[in-house]
């Protein structure tokens, strides 16, 4: 055996795996070689080469080599010194070699694997593709990897409303995605796999309810309640259909489901990916993320910056932790409603001693949707809704009408009219659905019934914004509800408003309070002209040539379209200001035209509009006004300080609308 052969067989990783063999030692870029490789060790190199030096001092020979091992050795010496990468290894040898040819990626295993593979079959790596372009594969494949890093990094820094977007938001350090990668890194390899899936999917559905957050924001001001909003899903998809159609209705929820799924998805490969290149590339994973936790301690002891955004942030942590809580609250917040709702100063009261300040009087409390305390305050606005609440107020005077007005306080902005709508009658805050719920399946008075208690008066209701069966309608002690189909309406609907507001209020006086002999009437009246969307909208035209509401077509026709309307906010903020001036015009003029000496008069908004049209503003405030032509009606309501005319002053009373029922029960009662 030559000292070459003995030499490949101790370098053998298949032996003890501790050095490389012979070939790979030969192609090393970096000069390595074996101790059988270096030229004192090669006595046989050439013909003028003695037969060797003693056996103790022969570099790379058998321990026992001497003088008998020369003449084997010595013909395989005679070529030159790339003899020992022959493809024709010692016999000896062949097994051992097996293994480590099967894994190396030199010349060695390409004649073996070409014959594994029968000629002109694909390749393996998607379809084969991989291998004909690598570059333009592994572009592919690196691109791939940035894209689920940045998706990763998107949904760990995302906020939840709109408004906090900007670009220091997403160079921030997240101490949940440093701790993440610690955790995955730790792992064992199974542990590792399962834990990257649970996570990633978990942090989809992080990224969803974000998302969820970001539509309730851009509607209500607030966030989605996992408890108690589940039902306004419903109701999202109602306005929908009945805004832009069934078509726009299925367009919208179908690509809310494919946004929702793909986010769902993505997320969990992406987190799949990112751990098996951390994974390979371990130390450099390790390190990083050891540098990235101290700088972000660094930047949370030092309270580091971007602007007013803090670097290291645990954003998600404390958005959970407040989900937490609010689920808490959820579960507990019916026993704190039933606690509430078993209070009711009134309860006791006999009915001839209800509303005695009010006997013979035709009571309307009118509800003007979406009319806000920004439609008077913002400067865009306040000089053009001035003007029509300084008008109003002019002619009601002329027509020997007084009014007071103040500020109430809503449960709600944006939407969920009947929230505020149950709280101003019923004397309780009623801020979610569950509320709702308990209320209405309660024995809990409402103003509108403590009317009808007395036997006083006839209760009636308007309500143009209900298109189907409204059986929580019962609760509130309406002797007759008249809603979109029962109004004698044959025009067009404007968007989501069934029936012009100017319209809605001369079947009311068509229908009951035009009507000879009647008895008082006490009437819940609910406009719609200004809800969302705002456009197209009414115009006031000729009371006597509203007809059927036929004429209403030409008037939707020279109105402006909502998609075109809503790519704009300064737009959407001008139709919103059009649509209150419509409702409140509406309403004094049917007081100037039909109202008379027992005629009163309280209106009001439900809530704010949407941030679109309140510019980032969260306050709650509505107005509210009484009008009346007997001044001891407004007597009754002096200590209130509320100012004179439609508008209220900046500095009027402002009361929270559940204090509404009672305080107009004790002044209109027999000791106001």
């Amino acid at each position: 055996m030559s000292p070459f052969t003995r030499s490949r067989q101790l370098s053998d990783p298949t032996e003890g795996g501790a050095e490389p063999d012979d070939d790979t030692a030969a192609k090393d870029p970096a000069g390595d070689q074996t101790e059988a490789e270096k030229p004192e060790a090669e006595p046989d190199a050439g013909p003028e080469t003695e037969p060797g030096p003693a056996p103790d001092t022969a570099p790379g020979a058998e321990p026992d080599a001497g003088p008998d091992t020369a003449p084997d050795t010595a013909p395989k010496a005679e070529p030159d010194p790339g003899a020992e990468t022959a493809p024709s290894p010692a016999p000896d040898t062949a097994p051992e070699a097996e293994p480590d040819t099967a894994v190396d990626a030199g010349p060695d295993t390409a004649p073996r694997t070409a014959s594994d593979e029968p000629p002109g079959a694909p390749k393996p790596g998607w379809f084969g593709w991989r291998r004909r372009y690598p570059r333009v594969a592994r572009g592919i494949s690196v691109g791939t990897t940035v894209l689920a890093g940045a998706l990763v990094l998107f949904a760990l820094l995302v906020p939840n409303q709109v408004d906090k977007i900007e670009f220091a938001s997403f160079v921030r350090i997240p101490a949940e995605g440093v701790l993440l990668a610690g955790l995955l890194l730790a792992l064992p390899p199974k542990a590792r796999r399962i834990t990257a899936v649970v996570m990633g999917a978990f942090l989809g559905l992080v990224t969803i309810l974000k998302f969820v957050d970001m539509g309730f924001y851009q509607i209500l001001a607030r966030p989605f309640d996992l408890v108690l909003d589940w039902i306004l899903i419903e109701n999202g998809t109602d306005f929908l259909r009945e805004t832009f159609g069934r078509t726009g209705q299925v367009l919208a929820v179908t690509g809310v489901i494919v946004l929702f799924v793909a986010v769902l998805v993505l997320t969990t490969l992406s987190v799949v990916r990112l751990t098996r290149l951390m994974v390979r590339h371990r130390p450099v994973a390790a390190r990083t993320t050891l540098i990235l936790g101290t700088a972000w301690i660094t930047c949370m002891t030092l309270g580091l910056q971007i602007g007013t955004v803090p670097i290291a942030t645990k954003g998600n942590a404390e958005f959970l932790g407040n989900r937490v809580e609010q689920v808490r609250a959820g579960l507990k917040d019916a026993r704190v409603f039933e606690k509430q709702a078993a209070v009711d100063a009134f309860a006791k009261t006999p009915p001839d001693q209800l509303l005695t300040g009010l006997r013979g009087k035709d009571v309307l409390f009118t509800f003007i949707e979406s009319y806000g305390r920004v439609a008077i305050d913002d400067p865009a606005m306040a000089q053009q809704t001035d003007a029509v609440l300084k008008e109003g107020t002019g002619r009601l005077k002329a027509a020997g009408f007084e009014s007071r007005s103040g500020w109430l306080q809503s449960p709600v902005t944006g939407a969920g009219s009947w929230l505020a709508h149950s709280t101003f009658l019923s004397g309780l805050w009623i801020k979610n659905q569950q509320r709702y719920r308990n209320l209405t399946t309660s024995d809990r008075m409402t103003l509108t019934n403590y009317f009808g208690k007395t036997g006083a008066w006839r209760t009636v209701g308007i309500v143009p914004g209900v298109r189907r069966a409204w059986p929580e309608g019962k609760y509130f002690g309406l002797d007759h509800i008249y809603d979109s189909e029962h109004l004698g309406y044959h025009g067009p609907y404007f968007s989501w408003t069934p029936v012009p507001d100017q319209f809605s209020m001369e079947a009311f006086q068509r229908l009951e309070h035009g009507k000879k002999d009647r008895e008082p009437i006490m009437a819940e009246i609910i406009l719609a002209s200004s809800h969302n969307p705002w456009s197209p909208i009414a115009r006031m035209i000729d009371w006597d040539d509203l007809g059927d509401g036929s004429v209403f077509h030409r008037i939707k026709k020279e109105g402006t379209n909502p998609t075109e309307v809503w790519k704009d906010p300064e737009k959407v903020r001008t139709e919103y200001r059009r649509a209150i001036e419509y409702s409140i015009r509406s309403l004094t003029e049917w007081v100037e035209r039909y109202g008379d000496e027992d005629t009163v008069l309280v209106f009001l908004g439900d809530h704010q509009p949407v941030p679109t049209v309140t510019a980032g503003d969260t306050g709650k405030d509505v107005p509210i006004t009484i009008v009346a032509k007997d001044k001891k009606v407004l007597d009754r309501v002096a200590d209130w300080n509320w100012t004179d005319g439609l508008k209220p002053a900046a500095n009027a009373p402002r009361w929270g609308m559940d204090k509404f029922r009672d305080r107009f029960m004790t002044a209109y009662g027999p000791q106001g």
